[in-house]
């Protein structure tokens, strides 16, 4: 990589590379991203995060997930990581895909890293915005699924979960499904007795996809 860092210029050129795709799917925009994070991979944190704000303040739903990836596969950016830079990452998600790749990707390592505390997640279960909410939930996947990383954390998972057994907004009701359905790999008993307390609180679907998980493996069989 050349010493000339022209940040928007690296915008450019990712969407060009983007935009010559033959088919626009995941494996080839990963491709895509994958070559491109090649090339900087020896780039510093400071720089990384200055090329992932950029592709952010594009506006693009494509480029922020290019910027949430480039940051995941770029370790020293990955691991400078705080609770501020996160929220300034995370500041206008807008979707479930666009959370389901920050948190598992972002905020979940840092979590289970120790660059940001139990309280930060939590301050999260309790934000107005849905999207925050979810991305709570969906940062203890990257305790608990061996792809992400994960090895286990089931108590600091249900604890995040309590503090949202009474929301109800799709999104965040699926987020919770999702988290317990991780943890169960872990603890299943652990996630039994959570379902058994909660269980006047907790929303239908979470009840029945949890249970599923717990007697047969699998969230619909």
């Amino acid at each position: 990589m050349s010493e000339q860092w022209d940040t928007q210029q690296l915008v450019r050129k990712l969407e060009t590379a983007a935009a010559s795709v033959s088919r626009r799917n995941t494996p080839n925009l990963r491709a895509v991203r994958r070559a491109f994070g090649r090339e900087l991979a020896h780039a510093s944190p400071g720089q990384m995060l200055a090329l992932a704000h950029a592709l952010i303040d594009t506006g693009s739903p494509l480029n922020r997930w290019f910027a949430y990836e480039l940051i995941h596969d770029h370790r020293p950016a990955l691991h400078s990581l705080d609770a501020e830079e996160l929220e300034r990452l995370g500041q206008g998600m807008a979707s479930w895909d666009q959370v389901d790749t920050f948190a598992p990707y972002l905020s979940g390592v840092a979590w289970r890293r120790g660059q940001i505390g139990d309280e930060t997640i939590h301050r999260w279960a309790a934000s107005p915005d849905r999207w925050w909410r979810r991305a709570a939930l969906v940062s203890t996947v990257a305790l608990n699924i061996a792809a992400r990383g994960g090895t286990g954390d089931v108590p600091r998972t249900l604890a995040v979960c309590a503090l949202l057994v009474d929301d109800r907004d799709d999104m965040v009701v699926k987020a919770l499904s999702w988290a317990l359905r991780a943890a169960v790999e872990h603890d299943p008993a652990a996630v039994e007795q959570f379902l058994a307390a909660h269980q006047d609180r907790l929303a239908a679907r979470v009840k029945r996809e949890v249970r599923n998980k717990l007697t047969t493996g699998l969230k619909n069989p």
